[in-house]
């Protein structure tokens, strides 16, 4: 089995991991965070519904993260894509304009809190923080919970997923993001199709796929997590790998699983523990985790060997706070 690192475009997250003393902070929660402040996004587009009607509440998200110390931004276009935002009635250039939209949001913010650092002469805690194109599953486009089962169905060949993420990823490169992250994978074919195109596309920016797990041992279609990094270890494009949107008592294990399965940087971000239901559209309460416990485990997942940590569903500001303090207290 290949157990190669990304190539030299994976410098920038390197140099950022290097600076946050060996593990940096992604943000968290971004749907939910939207949510406390107003935003209605029970929408099949979720939260890119917000780039439609309510940018400036992305951005007032972006700015909590940051301020919480989060070193990464993901974007708002985990479910924004250009087929979603054609059944809502855009044009396909609209379509396009949002997802750069973005990008640039999260650019703009980063931008505004670094000025805004740089203006006061007292010594802060931050580094520059990268921001991250979030590229969601085609389960996640599906909005029927199948990013949780990687039960695509006989008719989705790789070829269809291929040209499914196609032209999405055209656009937010062409938007030029520090980093890409494709989130929730649920499946072995989803994560060959994202490889494959990053080959295709010759796509310089460094980025990381991150799967699913519901059982904490496979990825959610049941394939064996060594099925799925034999495929990524092959890419020279692929700089981390990892796990998102998982219950958090799954991670330490999976860390440890993954390190024995690839060289590459590994990146997780749990949910808070709660558990989406995907046809009801609602959490269920199942074993969460507090500030606390987020604080407790991340420096157990560090020293497992995580590169990157943060928070995914249901996570908030003060979560990421509360990552951020102890891991640079103890970097």
């Amino acid at each position: 089995m290949g157990r190669e690192r990304g190539n030299a475009s994976g410098k920038v997250l390197e140099d950022l991991i290097e600076k946050a003393g060996g593990c940096a902070v992604v943000d968290g929660g971004f749907a939910t965070q939207l949510e406390k402040h107003g935003a209605s996004i029970n929408d099949p587009l979720w939260s890119a519904l917000c780039l439609i009607k309510d940018p400036h509440l992305i951005t007032r998200v972006h700015l909590e993260y940051l301020e919480a110390g989060a070193d990464v931004l993901v974007t708002s276009s985990y479910q924004a894509t250009i087929p979603g935002f054609l059944s809502r009635g855009l044009s396909t250039e609209e379509a396009e304009s949002l997802l750069k939209r973005s990008v640039r949001i999260a650019t703009e913010a980063r931008d505004k809190f670094w000025a805004s650092l740089k203006r006061k002469p007292a010594e802060h805690n931050y580094n520059r923080a990268l921001v991250a194109a979030s590229i969601g599953s085609y389960g996640a486009y599906l909005a029927d919970g199948s990013e949780y089962s990687g039960n695509y169905g006989p008719t989705v060949t790789l070829e269809k997923l291929k040209d499914f993420h196609r032209r999405r990823l055209q656009v937010l490169v062409e938007a030029r993001p520090d980093l890409l992250a494709f989130e929730t994978i649920p499946n072995k074919l989803e994560a060959q199709a994202c490889v494959e195109l990053l080959d295709e596309e010759n796509v310089e920016i460094p980025s990381w796929i991150c799967f699913s797990s519901v059982d904490g041992k496979n990825a959610p279609s049941g394939e064996r997590f060594e099925e799925c990094l034999d495929i990524i270890n092959k890419s020279s494009k692929v700089f981390a790998v990892g796990i998102n949107c998982a219950p958090p008592h799954f991670v330490l294990s999976l860390i440890q699983r993954f390190k024995e399965l690839t060289a590459k940087a590994i990146v997780v971000y749990p949910n808070s523990g709660e558990t989406w239901d995907g046809i009801a559209k609602r959490w269920l309460p199942s074993k969460c985790f507090d500030d606390e416990k987020f604080e407790l485990f991340a420096t157990k997942w560090r020293d497992a060997g995580a590169k990157l940590i943060g928070g995914c569903c249901r996570t908030t500001p003060s979560t990421i706070r509360s990552i951020s303090k102890i891991l640079k207290e103890r970097s």
